[in-house]
Order: C-alpha cells, then sequence, then structure tokens
C-alpha cells in the first residue's frame, strides 16, 4: 500500500513524511523530487503473540509513503511528478489549522477548508487536460473504425469530463463495471481515495478527537471515498524522540490515547477497506495486509502464490485466544481453533494456519 502525502507549502507534510519514516529533508535532491520511506504499522497483537511464540522474528505490515513537492500549477506540469502521483493507492492530503507566525502561510491566512479546495481544483484541472485530450483522440479514431470498447470510453469519459467542470473530484462518481474497465489505466489524480489529516497547534491538542469529529461530522459529511484525521505536528515530533512508555505517558498529559501514526494508519486502512490477518509460529509472528472480505484462499495466496495453488483448508483462531490460552494446543483443547474452507472470509485478528498440497 502505498500513499502519497501531499499539501500546500508550510503545512506540515514534510515533517509528518520524516516523523512517520525517519527519513530527513537531506534525502531529497531536486525541487521536483519525490522521496519513498515505509512505516511500520502499529499492531499490539504481533507482541502479544510474541510472547507465546517466542519466534525468532516478528514482521509487521508496513505502510509506503512518498513525500511531494507542495502542490502546484508548475509541480503538476512535471511528468515525473504526476508520474509519481499516479501509482500511489491513496493520498494524505495535511491540511495546516495551527497558527505560528514563524512560519506564514502562502496565502497570509489559515484556512485549512479554502486550503483543501484549491489542492482539489488542481487535480481537478490535471485530469481536465488528460480527459480533453483523450476525448480528441477518441473522436478521430471512432470516425475511421466502428469498435465498442472506444464507444464506451468516449462515454464514460464524457462524463468524467461534465463531472470536473464542474469542479467535482472524479472520486464522487459511482462507476459501473465497464467505466471502471475503460478508464482504469488513466490513474486520475481526483479519483484517488482523499484522507484529510488536520495538522493542530499544541494548544489545539487536548480537544483533537473533539475537532476531529467537528470537521467529519461537518464539512467532510458526504465526501465520497474521503476521511479525515487529526494529528499535532509538533507533539508527533516530540513523540518520535521518546521511549515507548515515556511516549505513552506524554501522549496521557493531552488526553490522547494513540499516536498521530496509529490514527493516520488507522483511517488510511478503514478508507481503503483494508485489514490485517496474522500468522505465528516459533520461526516468525507476522501481519498481512488484505482487502475487508477477502477469502481464506486470497489470504493463503498473500502469503505465498503455491499456498493459493494447492489450498487444502485452513485452521483458523482468532489471536486473543491464543493469547488467552497460552498457543495452539490450548486453544484447540477449548475447542476456539477451526478448520475453514477457501471461501471463508478472514475476520481482522484471524490467525491462519494455512494447509496445502
Amino acid at each position: 500500500m502505498k500513499t502519497a502525502i501531499i499539501g500546500l507549502p508550510m503545512v506540515g507534510k514534510t515533517s509528518l513524511f520524516t516523523i512517520l519514516t525517519g527519513i530527513h529533508e537531506a534525502a531529497r535532491i531536486g525541487s521536483m523530487a519525490t522521496r519513498i520511506g515505509v512505516a511500520k504499522v502499529p499492531d499490539p497483537r504481533i507482541e502479544a503473540l510474541a510472547e507465546v511464540f517466542q519466534p525468532a522474528k516478528t514482521t509487521h505490515a508496513v505502510v509506503e509513503y512518498v513525500d511531494t513537492p507542495a502542490i502546484s500549477k508548475e509541480a503538476l506540469r512535471d511528468p515525473g511528478f504526476l508520474a509519481s502521483l499516479r501509482v500511489v493507492d491513496a493520498f494524505a492530503h495535511v491540511l495546516r489549522v495551527f497558527e505560528d507566525d514563524s512560519v506564514p502561510h502562502e496565502a497570509g491566512s489559515i484556512n485549512p477548508l479554502r486550503d483543501l479546495e484549491n489542492v482539489d481544483l488542481e487535480l481537478i484541472l490535471s485530469d481536465l487536460i488528460v480527459v480533453e485530450k483523450r476525448l480528441e483522440r477518441l473522436e478521430k479514431d471512432r470516425k475511421k473504425i466502428k469498435s465498442p470498447e472506444l464507444d464506451r470510453e468516449f462515454e464514460a469519459l464524457t462524463r468524467f469530463k461534465a463531472t470536473l467542470e464542474a469542479n467535482r473530484p472524479l472520486r464522487e462518481l459511482d462507476l459501473s463495471p465497464e467505466e471502471e474497465k475503460s478508464t482504469r489505466g488513466f490513474q486520475f489524480l481526483s479519483q484517488k481515495p482523499m484522507l484529510y489529516v488536520l495538522n493542530l497547534g499544541e494548544s489545539d491538542a487536548p480537544r483533537l478527537h473533539e475537532i476531529e469529529e467537528e470537521y467529519r461530522r461537518t464539512h467532510f459529511a458526504g465526501r465520497a471515498r474521503t476521511a479525515v484525521t487529526a494529528i499535532c505536528g509538533k507533539i508527533e515530533a516530540e513523540l518520535a524522540e521518546l521511549s515507548e512508555e515515556d511516549a505513552r505517558e506524554y501522549m496521557a498529559s493531552y488526553g490522547l490515547k494513540e499516536s498521530g501514526l496509529e490514527r493516520l494508519i488507522s483511517a488510511t486502512y478503514s478508507l481503503l477497506g483494508l485489514m490485517s490477518f496474522l500468522t505465528a509460529g516459533e520461526t516468525e509472528v507476522r501481519a498481512w495486509t488484505i482487502p475487508v472480505n477477502s477469502t481464506a484462499l486470497k489470504a493463503a495466496g498473500t502469503i505465498h502464490t503455491d499456498f493459493e495453488k494447492k489450498f487444502i483448508r485452513a485452521e483458523v483462531v482468532n489471536w486473543r485466544a491464543l493469547v488467552e490460552h497460552g498457543g495452539y494446543a490450548g486453544a484447540r483443547e477449548k475447542g476456539l481453533l477451526r478448520l475453514e474452507g477457501k471461501e471463508y472470509i478472514v475476520q481482522d485478528g484471524d490467525v491462519l494456519v494455512i494447509r496445502h498440497g
């Protein structure tokens, strides 16, 4: 899973990237260069299972983050920059809410909703250019040859054009299977799921959850394929320098139950419809990321393609049952370990043992 962190200048997006990945500004080369870093997905279930199995290795799921230059007309004319945005799964748009006279906003004032609309508009205009060019080409091609595929693409893009000209992002559209298939290769920017990240000031941190919920209920209500979370960049930077125990105490002093990293990743998983299942044994305890409603067969293929091809059955147990009963033998004795077939829908927190030929 790859998420691009986007936004206007001086909103804190590069600081967020550094906090998430540990990669600092010196790693960027060139004004339009992007950087890719990996963040480990916090998952206390892995630590709990590791206490039981004492494995040689523990492996968390990871999220790739792309740090991008500030969104602007100039940036969106750069082919390399556009290419780096098109290949990601989602955007995390950092919206500046904090006030700081030493870090001036390019617009001269703090207005996160204005910034949201400005960035969305740039993405919309970038997509509109692509759509208009392709429609011009389709007009010519459809006069030369009769093709149902070209007709379907033309109809879909005509609908896209009307949506974009109304200054609406393509993520708001519900696509038919035919529309999705005929336009998939364009990787439109305004079509990607969007996580809005409110970057609050330290004084607002005690009200972080309240502010987040207020934005969710008002400004973001009804927005398709979007989610919102809130962080305080200053606090997150300080948390990154503390031990786990000290970090928990520091968060508690602000009334926070989890870090911004945890909230951001949780919101991204939810937005993209993702979840984790686990595998556990003396060799390794590991988290695996799959789409919600995946079958046991697809989960097996995530571990190894041979497991999917030669799948027989899966032994399934909830991770908590394994911890509470000291491993597979205890869970089996209590009747908590069950056999499931390839059509079983895997649940978040399931521990799977794949039996294969």
